[in-house]
């Protein structure tokens, strides 16, 4: 029964394993946790990089009605994989381990980049693009000259928005084996050692909290144009 367990965890978080939380080596909290803000910081990175031509194929005024369709259509799919199920996928193409982890919190962050990427595109102003038209550009040229330069703020705060909720999707990861706490956390459970359990909550609470201060902080700053 679910109900035991939750009294179980939630008197062991007055009593949590200090010991795990005070150290730094072996399965420790802080070291799992540097760990899965190392893999959400570099899936975000390969996310957001990843993201840019998905937005661009989907942007209306970039690529018209047609082309644009499509790229929508496929980055809605990409969106449909639930992370766990990315994770056991990389898992079984490359391996256990914390790459996988990156591999998977990479390809599960193009879905909503994408989508925030294209909302910024498509409301740039125009007047821009249509010099530039004018002036016979390319394609390649108006997004390096029209567009980039209008977009860096809102594509920067999207991926630090985006790191958010990585970090939570990572602390999971660990359950397919994809690095991170998760499996930690779910061996403790598993195995009633509600003091562990407990200290691993307590690492993944406390650096969500932190994780999202400075990112409301940074993109707040972002928005204001500091």
């Amino acid at each position: 029964c679910a109900l035991p367990i939750l009294k179980n965890v939630l008197r062991a978080l007055i009593h949590p394993n200090w010991d795990w939380i005070l150290t730094f080596t072996g399965t420790s909290v802080p070291k799992l946790m540097l760990e899965t803000i190392a893999i959400g910081w570099l899936g975000t990175i390969l996310g957001a990089i990843l993201a840019i031509p998905f937005a661009f194929l989907s942007s209306r005024n970039i690529t018209g009605n047609m082309v644009s369709y499509g790229g929508s259509a496929l980055t809605t799919m990409i969106r449909t994989f639930p992370v766990l199920v990315l994770g056991l996928m990389f898992v079984k193409t490359v391996g256990l381990g914390p790459f996988a982890g990156v591999l998977t919190i990479g390809v599960s962050s193009i879905g909503m980049i994408t989508k925030l990427y294209v909302e910024s595109i498509e409301d740039i102003d125009k007047g821009i693009l249509d010099a530039l038209d004018a002036s016979g550009a390319s394609t390649l040229q108006k997004i390096r000259y029209g567009i980039i330069p209008q977009l860096s703020a809102n594509f920067i705060s999207t991926a630090i928005y985006r790191f958010e909720i990585n970090v939570r999707n990572a602390t999971v990861l660990g359950l397919v084996g994809a690095g991170g706490i998760g499996f930690t956390l779910l061996q403790a459970l598993g195995n009633n050692r509600w003091s562990d359990a407990a200290a691993c909550l307590w690492g993944i609470i406390v650096v969500v909290l932190i994780i999202e201060y400075i990112s409301t902080t940074l993109r707040n700053k972002i928005s204001r144009g500091e």
